[in-house]
């Protein structure tokens, strides 16, 4: 569903050019939620937005569904969907013209986006506010709107950034019930996130970045055996502790590549 290979990009600065995310690599398939983890400044939102075709890569290239971003990046966008903290919503629209006007946008039928909206409204539990203006709405009624959003045009592939952030515990229960449905849906969904305790319950398999570099990959089992760590949290102190070139090659017992 998503192939990853070597996306790089840099950016150009006047003093010294960033190199933000270098030759990141992975695979995610139908039904899976991957992790992309790392502290702040560690490349996943950059690299998400190469693959959505938001921010073209230095190098590299991300297929979806068999398209490449590098030259068919409106065939990327209808296939994908995007849930972020930083998206806001229209304030003085209400959510059901907001799921209206992404449903237009995505070429969706007026019929097709009626029958959609009437499922995610009770799957989101927002009927009840769906024709309220989306001023008077609180952060979670918000992000439930969002979640909605995303699903309008039922893309095959979901990219999540910091999903929970912001959102209290039962906001954040809003967010692992609405991953696991779109696990259930079989879609491909990746999450980026810096709240590892909640990822190890999210995701079936992980990206660990540091510096721009993907440090590690796999279950947790498999990181567990390979740096003698038993949760997420303690994997990346070992290795924010671990000096390293920015050139340096990932042993392969370290790096478990599909």
């Amino acid at each position: 569903m998503i192939i990853v290979k070597d996306l790089t990009r840099v950016f150009e600065a006047s003093n010294q050019d960033v190199l933000a995310v270098d030759q990141i690599s992975f695979q995610v398939q139908q039904g899976e939620v991957y992790g992309l983890l790392g502290p702040n400044g560690a490349g996943k939102t950059t690299t998400l937005r190469m693959i959505l075709g938001l921010l073209k890569p230095t190098s590299g290239d991300a297929e979806v569904e068999g398209f490449l971003v590098s030259s068919h990046p409106d065939e990327i966008k209808r296939r994908v969907g995007l849930v972020s903290t930083s998206a806001g919503l229209y304030q003085w629209l209400t959510p059901r013209e907001i799921l209206f006007f992404f449903a237009d946008v995505y070429g969706v039928s007026k019929q097709q986006a009626t029958e959609r909206i009437r499922a995610l409204s009770r799957l989101f539990d927002i009927t009840t506010f769906l024709d309220r203006r989306s001023a008077t709405l609180s952060t979670g009624q918000k992000q439930r709107v969002n979640l909605a959003r995303s699903l309008i045009h039922n893309p095959p592939v979901m990219l999540m950034d910091e999903p929970t952030r912001g959102l209290d515990v039962v906001g954040s229960k809003v967010i692992f019930d609405y991953i696991d449905h779109l696990r259930d849906e079989g879609k491909a969904v990746i999450v980026c996130t810096h709240r590892l305790d909640e990822a190890e319950q999210l995701c079936d398999r992980f990206g660990l970045m540091h510096q721009g570099k993907k440090r590690y990959e796999g279950t947790l089992t498999e990181l567990q055996e390979v740096t003698s760590c038993q949760t997420l949290t303690q994997i990346f102190l070992q290795l924010l502790d671990t000096p390293f070139e920015q050139d340096e090659t990932i042993p392969a017992t370290q790096e478990k590549v599909i």
